[in-house]
């Protein structure tokens, strides 16, 4: 089981792309937890519950080295969704990031 976090301000606008991820896993039989929390929620949800790769919603960026140096002890990696799959909320492509950091 792949536990993938998305972070954006208010766990709102990832919530589609949430959706489509998780077609996309269901297509290809991935057992994946995925799920959009607002930034302020991360020190609680980490504090319970292992993930195993937090992905930054573009407009959230600016936190990525915040959020490396803060969790670097729990060795999770940390990236920011293409902005183009973003917008497009091409599930299958943050999906494909979210695994490729997991390894």
């Amino acid at each position: 089981m792949k536990n993938i976090m998305l972070v954006c301000v208010a766990g709102m606008s990832t919530s589609l792309l949430v959706s489509k991820m998780q077609k996309a896993a269901q297509e290809q039989n991935i057992e994946a937890d995925i799920y959009a929390i607002a930034e302020n929620e991360v020190d609680k949800i980490l504090k319970s519950k292992n993930v195993d790769v937090l992905l930054l919603g573009p407009q959230v960026r600016y936190l990525k080295g915040t959020f490396e140096s803060k969790y670097k002890e729990k060795n999770v990696p940390i990236d920011v969704i293409n902005m183009a799959d973003y917008g497009m909320m091409n599930g299958e492509n943050v999906l494909k990031q979210a695994l490729k950091l997991i390894g």
